[in-house]
């Protein structure tokens, strides 16, 4: 069941919406939508004819990684809720932390390229706060070095189509160069 709870969408957080809703309603029959307390992806059912991509808190940074885990699953998974993922909440083990840096670093660097596309700033994400965990160096590396072939060897269909879309808005058409991402910033 939907909780919804009263949140004042930013006008970007609106245009975001706008923008994915008309780049993938029709080709994908996927939306975009806000508010939960926590993030999920729900596809289409009885109630609902498009799938839900759901982010939660009318966060510009949460909608970016959803749809960046859309980005990832594949059709089949596309068809599970939460694509069929595992998700173990805040105070995981370190092995189980290490689980989860492994499975986000295709998101995070998609994430990492949607948010330069938007000319917004990049945060890691350890998703532990519980434990008072930080994103690895070695996480953060990989997360890089995918960022760094996919800008060399090209995004997934749809990220690149999503990517596009927020260039075209956000940086009026000023293309990503391999030179923006850095572990510096």
């Amino acid at each position: 069941m939907t909780t919804k709870h009263r949140i004042t969408l930013s006008n970007e957080v609106k245009t975001l919406i706008t923008l994915f809703n008309q780049t993938f309603k029709t080709s994908h029959q996927t939306i975009l939508v806000c508010c939960e307390k926590e993030p999920i992806y729900r596809p289409a059912d009885s109630e609902h004819s498009n799938h839900r991509i759901i982010f939660a808190h009318g966060f510009f940074a949460s909608a970016l990684h959803e749809i960046s885990h859309w980005c990832v699953a594949g059709k089949a998974r596309r068809l599970l809720e939460d694509f069929g993922y595992w998700y173990i909440p805040d105070g995981r083990t370190e092995a189980q932390q290490a689980l989860f840096e492994k499975v986000e670093v295709k998101p995070q660097a998609l994430e990492w390229i949607f948010s330069q596309s938007a000319n917004k700033i990049f945060h890691f994400s350890a998703d532990n706060l519980a434990n008072g965990c930080r994103a690895s160096n070695e996480f953060q590396q990989a997360v890089l070095n995918q960022v760094q072939h996919y800008l060399i060897h090209g995004l997934p269909k749809r990220a690149q189509r999503w990517s596009d879309t927020l260039i075209q808005h956000f940086r009026k058409g000023r293309p990503l160069t391999i030179q923006e991402f850095t572990l510096e910033n």
